[in-house]
């Protein structure tokens, strides 16, 4: 089993606490290393990764959930949660969520081949969504793969409605994603590389990692378990880890380092 690199020692990418303008700034120099080809060996594992905030106590709660490829079975289901970072920005939904995203990455033990990510890719203003970001700090080749559109344009008379059918997602000339109907006579997904995977490529396991439903399994099952971790989903003793993180000076109820592990699903 390979360690999982959220586990081991590497230098963080950047630091968190940052103005608006300082997260623009570095998303743009961000941007400049992330890298739309292949690289990326066999694929066994796939982690699929969602996110729920909680306006009224100001927590973000990250799901990451492990499947077997291509099988699609539940292999690891992680769920962390911490205060909210940054309040909610336009562009700059990265800085508000990877942190507890990465926090329940850490607690994988197999690491995945292949990241999708519930969010842009690519498919950005910028050039850097959550998907894109992820895949820089993990080094893992990530798919964003968004429900609605952030930026960009694409022909709806050419996209078939038939699952399997996509087309490019523009930014004036340049194609930043593609539309891609998972289900048929749905609506399509936005699909975007993040890093170190090809549009095309990116296409395509989406497409092997959909079982007749609009999200891709590993986003569907990351989007269950980020609202509601209390209700077994796969009677097989799969663990789920759970951890809360707050850290504060100040001695009142929000001040506490819980951590609660190996929560039995079965």
């Amino acid at each position: 089993m390979s360690e999982n690199p959220s586990n081991a020692s590497q230098k963080p990418l950047h630091e968190w606490n940052l103005s608006v303008q300082e997260a623009i700034a570095l998303q743009r120099e961000l941007a400049g290393r992330i890298i739309l080809e292949d690289r990326m060996g066999e694929v066994r594992f796939v982690a699929g990764v969602d996110m729920a905030i909680n306006e009224e106590h100001e927590t973000a709660r990250a799901a990451v959930v492990l499947l077997s490829y291509p099988e699609m079975e539940i292999v690891e289901r992680h769920v962390y949660e911490e205060p909210i970072r940054m309040p909610y920005m336009p562009g700059l939904l990265s800085f508000r969520e990877a942190p507890s995203v990465l926090g329940a990455f850490s607690q994988l033990r197999q690491q995945p081949d292949l990241v999708m990510v519930d969010g842009q890719g690519i498919a950005h203003p910028r050039r850097i969504g959550i998907g894109a970001h992820l895949g820089l700090w993990l080094q893992i080749p990530t798919i964003g793969c968004a429900k609605s559109i952030l930026i960009g344009h694409y022909d709806k008379a050419a996209l078939g409605e038939e699952a399997g059918s996509w087309v490019p997602l523009l930014d004036k000339k340049e194609v930043i994603g593609a539309m891609v109907r998972t289900r048929t006579r749905v609506n399509p997904m936005i699909i975007s590389s993040g890093h170190l995977i090809s549009l095309e490529t990116s296409v395509r396991y989406v497409l092997a990692c959909s079982k007749g439903y609009r999200l891709p399994e590993p986003t569907r099952q990351a989007d269950k378990l980020s609202k509601d971790n209390t209700t077994p989903v796969d009677p097989s003793p799969t663990e789920l880890n759970f951890t809360i993180s707050y850290d504060s000076s100040q001695p009142d109820a929000k001040n506490m380092n819980v951590q609660v592990n190996q929560f039995k699903l079965w």
